[in-house]
């Protein structure tokens, strides 16, 4: 198993600033990637925290993102607006997109943004807390490079498809972001750095059956040769399987096709990246007084904590309050990085000119870079 390093926060912010920078995005712009890539590590979800840096970097270098891009709002309404990313930085117009919807909300009661021709906007959940954050209820959505296998099939043909929905609660805000997938692509890369077999139930082979093998599916990904990763549900019905397939395609409604954009299954084709997201913000005065509806959902999450415990339980979560301990944890002991993303994280500081060990110290010279960077992902 891969080791891992435990960096401070502080410093993979400046390194993720830094890095930003030198990839040509203006200060403003690298603030915003690098809250959303590190909002992801300190919550824990470290497959969309810093060992995206890669993904990236990558992205420019093929033309997929275009650092100098001028997101442009093609379609506009009181409540809703079109945006055509011209293949932005996903963080930079997703931060775009909701803001516009928080403003439609505030004046009109709700806002709804759909955006085309973006790339990989981080976690979805960001933009929904946004909303949140300014006492509103945000949802987000995000389509993909198609990696779900529809329910019978054996070709992916929708993406990770994520939905984030997130309101202000006491002591904790609701937050929940999942993918409508079993898992997202960047779980398989973590187990293919980690060099561990995939669990039962993840992933499907080109010929539709079950994998245990990362490469391989992530390679079949790429190539389109079929297979995947299965719908929340696993890959039959008698567990659900159609309701994953259907919730990723509710997904889609709101990031392509209520944007004329491209659907998960031409993405990443043609040379652009073509992803779609989706952003909504509602004021809860729409239907009364907006903190006695913030006592009502903080009165329910509290019941659900309190509710009788399972055998051998002592705790039952609601969404939100692993996010916040994972946070308080990370800022005090530490982000867990991977020995393998580290390795890519200083191969990058030397490709761009960043001295690796003014950040990782003793680190950048224990990981093995031999490799030249530019062909090492």
């Amino acid at each position: 198993m891969a080791e891992y390093v435990y960096l401070p926060i502080p410093l993979l912010d400046d390194f993720c600033m830094t890095a930003f920078k030198k990839l040509g995005f203006k200060k403003s712009e690298c603030r915003i990637i690098t809250d959303v890539l590190l909002m992801s590590d300190k919550f824990g979800i470290e497959s969309h925290g810093m060992q995206r840096l890669v993904r990236y970097h990558k992205g420019i270098e093929k033309g997929l993102i275009d650092v100098n891009a001028k997101p442009e709002v093609v379609h506009e309404s009181k409540t809703s607006a079109v945006i055509d990313a011209h293949d932005s930085m996903g963080q930079v117009v997703g931060h775009k997109a909701m803001t516009m919807a928080i403003k439609k909300a505030k004046k009109s009661g709700v806002g709804i943004v759909s955006v085309k021709n973006s790339n990989h906007f981080g976690i979805a959940g960001y933009y929904a807390k946004m909303a949140c954050d300014a006492g509103l209820l945000g949802m987000a959505f995000t389509n993909s490079e198609a990696i779900m296998v529809p329910t019978f099939g054996k070709l992916a043909m929708l993406g990770s498809n994520p939905i984030a929905i997130a309101m202000p609660a006491e002591p904790y805000d609701f937050f929940f972001d999942a993918s409508t997938t079993v898992v997202t692509r960047g779980k398989l890369e973590m187990y293919n750095k980690a060099e561990k077999p995939l669990p039962e139930g993840w992933a499907l082979n080109k010929d539709g059956h079950a994998s245990s093998d990362a490469p391989d599916v992530l390679a079949n990904i790429v190539a389109k040769n079929g297979g995947g990763i299965m719908p929340l549900g696993g890959n039959t019905e008698q567990l659900g399987s159609h309701k994953g397939y259907g919730y990723g395609m509710i997904c889609e409604i709101f990031c392509s096709i209520l944007s004329m954009g491209t659907t998960s299954n031409y993405t990443m084709q043609n040379g652009k990246s073509g992803i779609c997201h989706g952003f909504i913000a509602i004021d809860p005065k729409n239907f009364g007084d907006p903190e006695a509806i913030k006592a009502h959902l903080s009165t329910y999450l509290n019941d659900l904590r309190n509710s009788p415990k399972a055998e051998g339980a002592t705790r039952i979560y609601t969404h939100g309050e692993k996010e916040v301990e994972n946070t308080a944890r990370i800022m005090k002991e530490g982000a867990p990085v991977n020995i393998n993303t580290l390795r890519e994280m200083v191969e990058f500081a030397n490709f761009v000119g960043i001295n690796p060990k003014k950040y990782f110290g003793k680190h950048a010279d224990a990981v093995k870079t031999d490799k030249m960077f530019a062909g090492n992902y």
